[in-house]
């Protein structure tokens, strides 16, 4: 019988890719965090989201957040092991950015997210992946990662989540979204 469960972290710690471990309170380690809850937040919106285009373009994300993860748990010596993200990923959220902007409204003000519940749920998963978005530029800046590509992607999968908000509220039925200030 398979365990899910493997007791090794019962004292605080937890393993990275290559030898060592780290505190779960180290920064890394909140950075992969952040991106996983991100995942869980994309993984709810995609299993409600009503536009054709969004399932696949969130489940392609959620791949690319899985490579992210790996790059940043791999220690320095052998992060390049584990490096897929590159500009060619950044690429292709601008293209599914640019793509959408020619179907919504962009609204001239701060949004109040839970015009439709896919909607808010993608803002949920954008305020997460900037958490995460800030925890790896802290990792940059501090030298403890190399791949500049991968604050580019979050900043991306951001801007690209509040154009799906857009999108699912549209597809829910709200063609202007409820603004912060009217």
């Amino acid at each position: 019988m398979t365990k899910f469960y493997t007791q090794s972290g019962d004292d605080g710690y937890t393993g990275l890719l290559g030898e060592g471990r780290a505190p779960k309170y180290n920064r890394r380690i909140e950075t992969i965090g952040a991106i996983d809850e991100a995942n869980a937040a994309l993984g709810i919106a995609r299993s409600i989201c009503l536009a054709p285009s969004t399932a696949s373009i969130l489940l392609r994300a959620q791949k690319d957040l899985y490579y992210i993860m790996a790059e940043i748990a791999a220690l320095p010596e052998n992060a390049s092991k584990f490096r897929k993200i590159t500009g060619e990923h950044v690429y292709w959220l601008e293209s599914q950015i640019d793509d959408l902007s020619k179907q919504i409204l962009i609204p001239e003000g701060f949004i109040v997210p839970g015009d439709s519940k896919v909607g808010a749920v993608l803002d949920l998963a954008r305020t997460i992946i900037r958490r995460a978005e800030r925890h790896i530029a802290y990792l940059l800046h501090q030298s403890k990662l190399e791949n500049r590509e991968l604050l580019r992607y979050m900043n991306r999968l951001s801007s690209l989540c509040f154009a799906l908000e857009l999108l699912e509220n549209q597809e829910s039925g709200f063609s202007k979204p409820t603004l912060a200030k009217e």
